[in-house]
This record gives C-alpha cells, sequence and structure tokens, in this order.
C-alpha cells in the first residue's frame, strides 16, 4: 500500500472506501493502536466527512479483521490473541513459500538485483542499530517475493491476510541475536533466489516466517482470546 497521508482531504469519489484506506493505514502504523476505541467525532472533522461514510469505512473494517464491532458501544481496533498470531503466520508462512517457489522459476535479473539493493541496505540499517528502516526494507524484500512470483490470486490473499498483522510482523521487538539470525537467514533467502533454487528457498522461507511467531506474541499478543477485556 502506499504511504497516506491521514490528514489530507478526501476525495468525494468512492468515499468510504478512501476512509477505510486511510484508517487501515493509521491502525497498521500503530497510531491507532490494539482496542484503541474509534471516536468517530473526531475522525469526521479529522477527514472532513459525515458519519455516513465513516461508518461505512468501520463495516469494511470490521469485515477485513480490523476492527470490533461491540454492541451499542461502536467499534475498536481489533487485537490479536496468541492463537490467532500462531494461525495467520503459519499460513503467511505457507504463501511466502509458495511464492518463493513460482519466484524461482520466473524472477527475472532486475528483480534479483532489486532484491539484493534492498537487502544490502537493510544490512547497513541493521549495523546502525535502525529497526524503523530495517523493517520497511524487510517488509519491502518480501514483498517483493511475493510479487516476483506472478500469482495475483496468492498475492491478494497475501495482502488480505498480511494486512492485519503487519505491524505486529515488523515492529515486534527482537533481541540481538534474534536479528543476526534473522539477517543471516535474509542472506541465505537472496543466495537462493539468485541460484533459483526451488528446492531450498521455499523451506527456508517456510521456517524463516515460523521464526517471527514467539517473537510477535510476545510483544504483541493477547492471552485472552475473547478480547473481551478492556485496555
Amino acid at each position: 500500500m502506499s504511504k497516506i497521508d491521514p490528514g489530507l482531504g478526501i476525495n468525494r469519489r468512492y468515499l468510504h472506501d478512501e476512509v477505510a484506506d486511510r484508517m487501515r493505514a493509521l491502525i497498521q502504523s500503530g497510531e491507532m493502536p490494539p482496542k484503541a476505541r474509534i471516536n468517530e467525532g473526531e475522525l469526521t472533522e479529522r477527514f472532513g466527512i459525515s458519519r455516513t461514510p465513516l461508518r461505512e469505512a468501520i463495516k469494511i473494517l470490521a469485515t477485513e479483521g480490523h476492527l470490533e464491532l461491540l454492541p451499542n458501544r461502536g467499534a475498536r481496533v481489533a487485537s490479536l490473541s496468541q492463537v490467532e498470531i500462531d494461525e495467520m503466520m503459519e499460513v503467511i508462512a505457507g504463501l511466502e513459500a509458495t511464492a518463493a517457489d513460482l519466484a524461482c522459476s520466473r524472477i527475472s535479473d532486475g528483480e534479483v538485483a532489486a532484491i539484493q539493493a534492498d537487502h544490502d541496505a537493510m544490512v547497513a540499517l541493521w549495523k546502525a542499530s535502525d529497526q524503523v528502516g530495517y523493517f520497511r526494507l524487510n517488509r519491502q524484500i518480501h514483498e517483493a517475493i511475493m510479487a516476483a512470483s506472478g500469482n495475483a490470486t496468492l498475492a491478494g490473499i497475501y495482502r488480505s491476510l498480511s494486512g492485519r498483522i503487519q505491524r505486529s510482523r515488523y515492529a515486534a521487538h527482537q533481541t540481538p541475536e534474534q536479528w543476526a539470525q534473522a539477517i543471516a537467514e535474509h542472506e541465505r533467502m537472496v543466495a537462493f533466489l539468485r541460484a533459483r533454487d526451488g528446492a531450498a528457498l521455499p523451506p527456508l522461507m517456510r521456517e524463516h516466517i515460523r521464526g517471527r511467531k514467539p517473537v510477535i506474541a510476545a510483544t504483541f499478543g493477547e492471552a485472552d482470546p475473547s478480547g473481551e477485556a478492556e485496555a
């Protein structure tokens, strides 16, 4: 998704979709954190809209799993239980492994070079302890491999699911040892991709994603899967 400035005015065409896009960006950036109540008055003023398109946008985001509708109490940003995190990351691991397999058979030299450049820049950010920049390039590399699969259906499913856990996946705190291991795995991923090794890259990708589960659960997991507890 392209970067969105939530403070800009909104085009009146497809208004509820525009509002949903901007709210989704706020959720994924962490500005609207898990369990935060949706303040309709504040958002209508911020976006310069009426409550009708806002409420339509809320319904869209609730269907996607970004928001929870509370009976007679509006809505709040959804939180994920540890079970949900585990299940979602397992599916994402399978999707990325499939993308890696497909990418090995069709990726261009130019795409490999772009991923290599992003990887080199990411390593430099790791050495500088710049976690924000590191995670931005990390996400970009994973999305580039998905795009290189050339499978629009796979990419669509991936975007839909990955969006729900994007902030958790790419912002969870890592120990120095976990961070170094992630870098080492990325080194191997790029090498396998360059070699078009469709036998080695998919299982590495699957284990790489699975390795994030305990890190994410420790940082963002909500123990109560019912989500009833208040923050």
